[in-house]
C-alpha cells in the first residue's frame, strides 16, 4: 500500500511551528520528516501566503502563527486555528467568519494545496 497522509507537509510544518516558533529549519524538516530544504522552502510559502510572520532573533528567527487566515477550501470556512487545535494547539480563530472570508478568491499553489492529498 502507497504511503500517504491527509494533511500535507505545508500542514505538518504548520503544526510544528505552532507546538514551537522557535525551532530551527532543519527541527522542522525533522519533525515533519522532510529535508531541511524543503522545510525552508515550506516556511517561505507560509510566510508569502501570511499565514506565518518570520521575526529574526539574533542568528535564529522565530515564527508567529496568523490564526484567523482562512483554510483554502470550498468545503469549509475553517481557519488556521481550527486546523491547529485539532493539533492540540491553542491557536484558535479570534474573529468572525465574515472578516476572514477573502475577498479575492485567486490563491497561490501552495494555499490550493494546504489541505490535499501527499503522494
Amino acid at each position: 500500500m502507497r504511503e500517504w497522509s491527509l494533511i500535507t507537509n505545508h500542514g505538518l510544518v504548520l503544526a510544528a511551528i505552532s507546538r514551537n516558533s522557535k525551532k530551527t529549519i532543519r527541527e522542522i524538516g525533522d519533525d515533519v520528516g522532510i529535508t531541511e530544504r524543503t522545510a525552508y522552502g515550506i516556511v517561505v510559502d507560509l510566510d508569502k501566503a501570511g499565514y506565518i510572520k518570520r521575526t529574526k532573533v539574533g542568528t535564529r528567527n522565530m515564527y508567529a502563527i496568523n490564526p484567523d487566515m482562512p483554510l483554502v477550501s470550498r468545503l469549509t470556512d475553517a481557519s488556521v486555528g481550527d486546523l491547529l487545535a485539532l493539533f492540540g494547539s491553542q491557536h484558535r480563530k479570534r474573529t468572525k467568519k465574515s472578516e476572514t472570508v477573502r475577498q479575492d478568491k485567486t490563491c497561490s499553489f501552495s494555499e490550493r494545496h494546504f489541505l490535499t492529498k501527499q503522494g
